[in-house]
């Protein structure tokens, strides 16, 4: 409504600041140019709007992409997560609850189509920003402290998600075992000098729900903390009842999905009074947690289609609105020998020559926003020559063909009947 009042009410006042004499003499033949100084600033605002809002989508879009290409160090096709029901009620009889989760387990690898079983305490590639601070064979080091994410997993974890084993063994099948596994990335940063099998390893601050235990085995790195993240740190205890409920990993031949009904079936078989819940495909997963990213994406880029429709509509309107103003100037030229193509590079150098400006404005407004999108991005920086080049380019490309029709228009203008109209 502003905008509205605001565009109505400016050329209104304009219009009545004329004297009847500027207006008379505004409306003769004899005139053949007129100015207009704001609608090409209108443009160039517009254009500038377009290029900031086109700059923040290509980053993002970008962004996207390198994501989508990121090996996550796991392979999450024919992977179908769930959970069964349980109670906190029963970890006063732990034992029950891992025997539980055991025959679970065993059960789901018996049936056909079935190639890798195992439990999670946390998904794959799902952020959980609260490293445990551990010790190696009861030291600590001083003004080193040894951080590392914390992963409950069952035996089978790694031959689910395709994880190599770099060293040593992997968890066991005795769920009871106090056993870790570490990454690369961990031997990497705090045990580089030797290897860190047979070592042990346990929290900094004793609790029953840290992992502790001798380091059985080295395995790659996962993106266990998300897709945008680097493999971090990773210590993999060796548990498969993290709680009463955790999330089961089926690795499927086929489509995951379609084993989801048999897979009801025998836990049902198994456990009659509880319910599965919440079956889906890591796959999914993964893509919900970058669904934020992508509504982000696509928002911004409505946006910036809308601009530059905006500016393209803009560019046209104004250099149609001049070439209706400037017929007699259009038609004095062409009478005493200009050529038409030279009319239409004069016509399209004013549109492009307006684009160009708001493209240099918005360019300098997009290096002052895109700051705040840093924190959004991965594998592209804020300000990534591409981008920025794409964009410039994708603009000018747009105002020329905005441009060209009403400059081919203006041009056509037939100098005789003009002239003889005056």
């Amino acid at each position: 409504m502003a905008t509205t009042i605001l565009c109505g009410l400016f050329p209104a006042l304009r219009g009545t600041r004329r004297g009847l004499a500027h207006s008379l003499a505004a409306g003769s033949r004899s005139q053949v140019s007129t100015r207009n100084p704001l609608q090409l600033a209108l443009v160039m605002t517009q254009v500038t709007l377009a290029v900031t809002l086109l700059i923040g989508a290509g980053l993002l879009l970008r962004s996207l992409q390198a994501i989508t290409r990121v090996y996550p160090g796991f392979d999450p096709s024919h992977v179908l997560t769930f959970q069964v029901s349980g109670s906190w009620s029963e970890t006063s009889d732990m034992t029950g609850v891992t025997q539980r989760i055991d025959r679970t387990l065993d059960g789901l690898r018996s049936l056909p189509g079935v190639s890798e079983v195992a439990t999670s305490g946390l998904l794959p590639g799902v952020s959980f920003p609260y490293p445990t601070e551990f010790k190696i064979d009861g030291n600590l080091q001083p003004g080193h402290p040894i951080l590392a994410d914390s992963r409950f997993v069952s035996a089978g974890y790694f031959g689910a998600m395709q994880i190599p084993l770099l060293a040593g063994e992997a968890c066991r099948q005795a769920s009871n075992t106090s056993d870790v596994v570490v990454n690369r990335a961990f031997a990497n940063k705090y045990m580089s000098d030797s290897s860190p099998v047979g070592h042990q390893l346990s929290g900094a601050v004793y609790n029953d729900f840290q992992p502790q235990g001798m380091i059985r085995g080295i395995v790659g790195d996962a993106r266990e903390e998300g897709l945008n993240i680097q493999p971090v740190p990773t210590v993999y205890s060796c548990f498969n009842a993290p709680n009463p409920f955790p999330n089961y990993l089926v690795r499927t031949q086929g489509d995951p999905m379609a084993m989801a009904e048999t897979i009801r079936r025998r836990i049902h078989e198994l456990e009659p009074s509880r319910s599965v819940y919440g079956i889906s495909s890591l796959q999914e997963h993964l893509d919900d947690a970058s669904t934020e990213n992508r509504l982000r994406t696509i928002l911004l880029s409505l946006f910036a289609a809308t601009a530059i429709a905006l500016a393209c509509i803009g560019i046209y309107g104004t250099l149609s609105y001049m070439g209706r103003m400037r017929q007699r100037e259009v038609g004095v030229r062409l009478a005493l020998g200009a050529l038409r193509s030279q009319i239409v590079a004069r016509f399209l150098f004013q549109g492009l020559r307006a684009a160009a400006i708001g493209c240099f404005a918005g360019l300098a407004l997009g290096l002052v926003l895109s700051r705040f999108l840093a924190g959004m991005l991965y594998g592209v920086t804020a300000l990534d020559p591409t981008t920025y080049a794409s964009v410039v380019g994708l603009i000018l490309l747009v105002a020329s063909l905005a441009s060209l029709a009403p400059a081919v228009r203006a041009a056509s203008v037939e100098p005789v009947k003009v002239l003889r109209e005056d």
